[in-house]
């Protein structure tokens, strides 16, 4: 079984295609991971802790496609939900790896670590 690790950096706030796209393409990779029973688990991370308030639209384009992956959504990177006045929206924030100066962002180390191969979009 694969363990795939997808991250979301893409700014909601562009309004541009080009991030919808980039949004759209990573929840539909992870529920192409889901459905084919593989190990998958996404982040918001930089900009991209924007996203999950917006997806949580119940008019948003990509809702119905969030909510099939949610249970797939490790969280958010604490930092830059700090640095880009980001609302948790109900998702853990992830602080694993302590960079000086900042309350936490993911660890791409201890994803490699646990066996995940990680995509960003």
């Amino acid at each position: 079984m694969s363990k795939t690790a997808i991250v979301v950096l893409s700014e909601p706030k562009a309004g541009s295609e080009e991030a919808l796209g980039r949004v759209f393409n990573a929840l539909a990779a992870a529920y192409d991971f889901k459905n084919a029973g593989e190990d998958v688990k996404i982040l918001f991370q930089g900009a991209g802790t924007r996203w999950p308030a917006e997806l949580q639209k119940a008019d948003h384009p990509a809702n119905n496609l969030y909510k099939a992956i949610e249970d797939k959504i490790e969280g958010i990177s604490c930092a830059c939900a700090d640095v880009f006045g980001a609302e948790p929206a109900g998702l853990d924030l992830i602080k694993n790896n302590p960079v000086p100066g900042t309350s936490g962002l993911p660890s791409f180390v201890n994803l490699q670590k646990d066996g995940f191969n990680v995509i960003t979009f």
